[in-house]
């Protein structure tokens, strides 16, 4: 009977452990390789919202970016320079988007006096890269953009970076980074807490406990991608940044809280500012009220970053 009740004991824990690693491998597999938009379908959706100028953009002065990123993959990009100017904003883009998504502020950013900078993270659209880490990589990256930009338009350029959803997650995340470089930044939708936006993706889309969920998927990206839930945390690095930060939010954001946004504003220094915009959903602020959007950067840049708002000499 011992015996018996042994063997069935070992095959139980054998179940509930292979039970275990598949939901873990299950889990990390919705984080690491979750679906991306289809580019082409992402460029039809700009042209039809009229938020891609593609005479604009046809006739536009561009340069292709090809950059290495420390992690061992090539970062593409596309350098627009309508202006003569070395004001430049470097655009990074959302969860499952590309840098198409990005081109939409171009125009904008083109009337405060600033080129703009558009690239596809790791892993979306012509970069490389295996997985999707929601900042904790993608912010090695950004830092190596910042200095081939700087070292295309020179030392005296003024960057600034503005991030929409987790891409405003991994510009706060270079911000408060040893390797800060830009003048300032705008976060459109940033989450604060990784751990957080994990508990949605998961939620209701799973069988088992919600908290042991997350602790297990914490460990199974530990060992397949090599990082911890906890060093994607933005908010952590808040109290680090001393530039100028634009904080953005829609209200009616259901897929991250815009109370993330209040509580990085609430935690960060001086110099900051803080815009919730009534209308939209996620990071849809500039395609709901682009006028009110465009009001409040450039509110940002005359009370914050004034020099941004000349137009300067030609960069040669």
């Amino acid at each position: 009977m011992k015996r018996k009740f042994m063997v069935l004991s070992s095959i139980v824990t054998t179940v509930l452990a292979s039970i275990t690693a598949v939901s873990g491998v299950i889990l990390s597999n919705k984080l690491m390789y979750i679906k991306l938009k289809d580019p082409a379908l992402v460029l039809e959706r700009e042209k039809k919202a009229r938020r891609f100028d593609e005479e604009w953009f046809n006739q536009c002065h561009k340069q292709e970016l090809l950059i290495q990123s420390p992690n061992g993959y090539s970062i593409k990009g596309i350098f627009l320079q309508p202006l003569q100017t070395n004001n430049i904003i470097i655009i990074c883009h959302g969860v499952t988007e590309n840098k198409m998504n990005s081109v939409k502020y171009a125009r904008m950013y083109e009337r405060l006096g600033f080129n703009t900078v558009v690239y596809d993270h790791r892993r979306h659209g012509e970069s490389g890269g295996k997985t999707t880490s929601y900042g904790y990589y993608e912010k090695m990256d950004l830092g190596k953009i910042v200095i081939h930009v700087r070292e295309l338009v020179g030392e005296n350029a003024i960057i600034g970076i503005h991030g929409e959803s987790m891409g405003a997650a991994t510009t706060l995340l270079y911000a408060g980074s040893d390797e800060d470089q830009a003048k300032f930044y705008i976060s459109d939708s940033a989450f604060s807490d990784f751990r957080q936006l994990l508990y949605l993706i998961v939620k209701n889309s799973i069988s088992v406990d919600l908290k042991f969920a997350v602790h297990l998927t914490d460990l199974f990206m530990r060992m397949r991608d090599g990082y911890w839930i906890k060093n994607v945390l933005p908010k952590k690095t808040i109290k680090k940044i001393d530039k100028p930060v634009l904080f953005i939010h829609n209200i009616h954001d259901t897929f991250i809280p815009y109370t993330m946004t209040e509580e990085m504003f609430e935690l960060k220094n001086e110099p900051k500012m803080l815009r919730l915009f009534e209308k939209g959903e996620h990071s849809q602020g500039f395609n709901e009220m682009p006028l009110e959007y465009e009001d409040t950067v450039r509110e940002f840049l005359t009370r914050f970053v004034p020099e941004a708002l000349v137009i300067e000499e030609d960069i040669d």
